[in-house]
């Protein structure tokens, strides 16, 4: 029998906190009649039911758990709305008797998934996916040749403009940004979103936050304008048909769109991908979804991103928690973290622990892949061993090695520093200029190798290589 989901699995569903908030509220038996699930049905595990609302006819609720994909009555434009999610929390409780097959209603809706996922197969695409287009390349490769030429140029321009536009601001001095808002920068933002940079665009967008960012706040702008720079010099070669992995980081890194069958076609990576995490965000009036992948076999973590305009639903088919035997591609660039989920054989809703490392360990991988990758803002690694600590200072993970700093505190680090007891713990971060992101407290998989983790709230002990723009292990708060 599969197992059923945690209130937590379900609520990473939800497309807004409003939308978790009103499941809530629907996770009683009150509003709710006929309710059943089929862990064997025909189409694989399904839950349904009718949930009384305000007018005279129930909403008519199904959630397939394979996908999961939701069926509802209700008008709502959420998915999942706020009924799938009630009834999803209802059975995550125990409170949904067990039925030996669904209604005739559940089944034909099952039974219409199936035959979809049939004919996406034959196509080469998923049911829950547009399908890709039926040829294999442009119909006129002569004007799409053109058409990357003319592309091409527009961004040599751009990136000519924004050089020129990085000299002038360290000749002129940095004095005054602190205080002019959005107005140096918003302009050329529009500049390099016509120019098709969009990659350049949102981190130009980013600096005036930098410029607010306290104190310090001119070596770290100077050091946004270095990296730009460094972008712009070494773009040419990678707009000049170089197919080697620094041109590929550097095409990712200006915005030049990969197409989702270009990605496919990359080779296949199949594992078994435990979901790790998942974050919502909101960027430039987009919904940002982030989903961390950890494979057993390759042993890395792979980041999955999705995006919404506003009122549109995010893909909510990775569960955290769970593990998909999927094939996965990378996109190319970024030292391989960003990857695309193909195709899906089968879901395990019973994740096992997934193993981790200590903090000097983590930050020689940070360095090698910042060599490979200097624009990167953030890399995923998995800690474990490591106790939070939390003084006059601020937020630390500390083990044998030293000590790492964690940057922009959420209530969640209350969470795992409740949840350690002054012990140990295993988390999934994001290692940042500064220190650590705290994203997601883990189940712990075996004692890290190397030395112990020191006392909770001691001196750091030992010492490790600097990694730029993070304070290294074993350096004293």
């Amino acid at each position: 029998m599969s197992p059923r989901w945690t209130g937590e699995q379900v609520l990473a569903l939800a497309p807004d906190a409003s939308s978790a908030a009103a499941g809530r509220r629907l996770a009683t038996s009150a509003p709710w009649s006929d309710t059943g699930w089929a862990d064997a049905a025909p189409g694989g595990p399904v839950v349904w039911g009718s949930c009384r609302g305000s007018g005279a006819t129930p909403y008519l609720t199904a959630v397939d758990l394979t996908g999961p994909a939701f069926s509802c009555t209700c008008p709502s434009r959420k998915f999942p709305c706020k009924h799938a999610l009630g009834l999803l929390l209802l059975w995550s409780a125990g409170g949904v008797p067990d039925a030996p097959a669904p209604p005739d209603r559940v089944a034909a809706w099952l039974a219409a998934r199936q035959a979809a996922s049939q004919r996406a197969a034959s196509r080469g695409t998923s049911a829950d996916q547009p399908a890709a287009a039926s040829s294999t390349g442009p119909a006129d490769p002569a004007a799409a040749r053109e058409r990357a030429e003319r592309r091409d140029h527009r961004m040599l321009d751009g990136l000519a403009e924004l050089d020129q536009w990085l000299h002038d601001q360290v000749r002129s001095g940095l004095a005054g940004t602190d205080r002019a808002g959005y107005g140096p920068f918003d302009p050329l933002a529009a500049r390099m979103v016509d120019a098709q940079l969009p990659g350049v665009a949102s981190t130009l967008r980013r600096l005036a936050g930098v410029a607010v960012s306290g104190d310090g706040w001119p070596a770290r702008l100077l050091e946004e304008y270095a990296l730009l720079h460094l972008l712009a010099r070494a773009a040419p070669a990678a707009l000049d048909g170089d197919d080697g992995e620094l041109a590929a980081t550097v095409r990712a890194h200006l915005g030049v769109p990969v197409t989702r069958q270009d990605v496919l076609a990359t080779p296949a990576i199949r594992d078994r991908w435990t979901v790790l995490a998942l974050r919502d965000d909101v960027e430039e009036r987009l919904s940002v979804r982030r989903v961390w992948l950890h494979g057993a076999r390759a042993g890395r973590i792979g980041l999955v991103l999705s995006f919404a305009m506003p009122g549109q639903a995010l893909d909510s088919s990775l569960v955290p928690g769970t593990v998909v035997d999927a094939e996965v591609h990378r996109y190319p660039g970024g030292a391989g973290l960003r990857v695309l989920v193909g195709a899906r054989y089968a879901v395990d809703r019973a994740a096992a622990a997934v193993p981790g490392t200590g903090l000097e360990a983590a930050l020689l991988e940070w360095s090698q892949v910042l060599a490979r990758d200097p624009w990167l803002r953030s890399w995923p690694v998995v800690l474990s061993g490591v106790v939070p600590v939390v003084d006059g200072d601020g937020w630390w993970l500390q083990d044998g090695a030293g000590s790492l700093p964690l940057v922009a505190v959420t209530d969640a680090a209350w969470v795992v520093l409740a949840a350690s007891g002054g012990g140990p713990v295993t988390v999934l971060v994001e290692l940042v200029p500064g220190g650590a992101r705290l994203v997601a407290l883990l189940a712990a998989a075996q004692p890290p190798s190397g030395p112990d983790p020191g006392p909770a709230g001691g001196p750091p002990a030992g010492g490790s290589g600097e990694v730029p723009g993070v304070q290294p292990a074993g350096v004293p708060r």
